[in-house]
């Protein structure tokens, strides 16, 4: 049978309820038959040695048992408490009719024995102690008092010895073996109230256990039943916060989770759009030429070599810049790092492209601090140095300029590429590092970017442990800041 998180959450609440209530019971009734009835037995052992003297001296002035058997008055008079001024021999005027009063009568109530003040008051008999004793003579016959307590192995035993011998035993049964008297009632009295406290409780555990698995999955019920609706697509899906627990962050996490999903998503849908987009513009060219040629519309000749040439390039640059890119996604890209003069490479590698940049009408200013060092893959450094120099070719107007700058912040070693306009909205800036992000209008991709430049270049900083960030340019343009880790000198 299949439980459900409710049923599991329920049964495990109200077990642990239950269990407590359970060790909580047998505790209270060790406790209870350790103390209460324990106490008990101690009350009643101090009554057996509290009236042993009187049964000591009863049988010495009367030499045997015979005045006690079937005597209840005189043997309710010799187990009672000693009072102040009860003397052993006053036991004679309980006797009844049977040897009459010896010493004339006495002043108590009805011609009964004399009850003077007490030393201390009397012990109730709601221990049971009067109705738990028993007396048996020397060859363990029983003579008076309760007759199962004779024979009880764990009924506590007085000698009653007269002259150096044993002539008798006064017998204690344990609170256990009476079930007439107050003490018992009180026993059972307190054994009910247990058990209906305990299943009060009980049903009190039920309750708050059924109330405590709802209110607690129900939250996470939700968070399932939208995690199956996320599964099947549905990316939107986002779940309401009941609380500030771990349930509560769970739900939080979930609909971070769904976020990311929702916008995993929409970047594959527009990186396939742009993909597509991509290779369908040269495509198109190169189709249209050769229709042309097959046609007889356009001669094949060498300006028409070329102008499929260059369709051929755009094409080979944007899939090599997309599988440059899914090699990096899987950390496939070997990076040989070793330390590298950054000022060397700068001028080495954007010096190349001094004269398209006077083409383009751009100038090409170097603000370099000489000594700079880093741990990198040179090849790699050299490929983000050209990217960042080709992107500003692409987007920035003629008359403009490009100025890099390098320096050392303490541990960080600077690298900042800043061109003119025009440049990109602040709200656009975090983007330009996105694959195939299309920015503002005035610097768009119709110059034949595959747009996935900025992207490779964020991929061979991370790769050096680095950061690359944009920032608006005091030149008017773009501020491209690169920042990495700088060797000692």
């Amino acid at each position: 049978m299949k439980l459900g998180i409710t049923t599991k959450a329920f049964l495990a609440v109200l077990l642990v309820a239950l269990a407590v209530l359970l060790a909580m019971g047998v505790a209270g009734r060790w406790s209870f038959t350790r103390g209460f009835v324990g106490y008990v037995d101690e009350l009643a052992v101090q009554r057996v040695d509290d009236v042993l003297p009187k049964f000591v001296q009863a049988y010495g002035r009367e030499g045997s048992w015979d005045f006690l058997r079937n005597n209840r008055r005189v043997w309710f008079h010799l187990t009672r408490p000693r009072m102040g001024d009860d003397e052993p021999g006053n036991w004679r005027e309980d006797r009844g009719g049977r040897d009459g009063p010896r010493d004339g009568p006495k002043d108590g109530p009805r011609g009964g024995p004399r009850e003077g003040p007490l030393d201390s008051p009397p012990e109730s008999d709601l221990t049971g102690a009067v109705f738990r004793l028993g007396l048996v003579d020397a060859e363990q016959r029983f003579v008076m008092g309760n007759p199962r307590v004779a024979d009880d192995p764990r009924a506590v035993r007085r000698a009653v010895r007269v002259d150096g011998r044993t002539v008798g035993w006064l017998v204690m049964g344990p609170f256990q073996s009476v079930s007439n008297t107050g003490a018992q009632r009180f026993y059972d009295e307190q054994l009910y109230a247990t058990l209906l406290v305990g299943g009060i409780a009980a049903l009190v555990a039920v309750a708050m256990s059924l109330w405590i698995a709802r209110t607690l999955v129900a939250p996470i019920k939700g968070v399932a039943a939208a995690t199956h609706r996320l599964a099947a697509g549905d990316y939107a899906e986002r779940v309401i916060p009941s609380s500030r627990d771990e349930v509560g962050q769970l739900a939080r996490d979930f609909n971070s989770l769904a976020r990311t999903l929702e916008a995993n998503e929409r970047m594959r849908r527009d990186f396939m759009a742009d993909v597509s987009h991509e290779l369908r513009t040269p495509l198109a060219v190169l189709r249209g030429e050769l229709e042309a040629m097959e046609d007889g519309v356009r001669r094949l000749d060498a300006e028409a070599l070329q102008s499929l040439k260059a369709e051929v390039m755009t094409l080979t640059r944007l899939v090599n810049d997309l599988n440059e890119l899914a090699l990096a996604d899987v950390g496939a890209l070997v990076y040989r790092k070793q330390p590298v003069a950054v000022a060397e490479v700068l001028e080495r590698t954007v010096g190349a492209y001094r004269e398209r940049l006077a083409g383009a009408g751009l100038a090409l200013e170097f603000v370099l601090s000489p000594g700079l060092r880093m741990a990198a893959d040179e090849a790699r450094l050299a490929q983000l140095f050209r990217n960042l120099v080709e992107n500003t070719l692409r987007y920035t107007d003629p008359g403009g300029s490009l100025k890099i700058v390098t320096r050392r912040e303490g541990d960080t070693l600077c690298i900042d590429f800043l061109d003119s306009a025009p440049g990109v909205p602040d709200t656009l800036l975090p983007r330009l590092f996105e694959r195939f992000f299309r920015g503002d209008a005035s610097r768009n991709r119709a110059t034949g970017g595959s747009g996935l430049g900025l992207a490779i270049c964020r991929s061979i900083v991370e790769a050096h442990d680095g950061s690359i960030a944009a920032h608006p340019s005091p030149l008017g343009g773009v501020w491209v800041a690169l920042r990495f880790t700088a060797l000692e000198d």
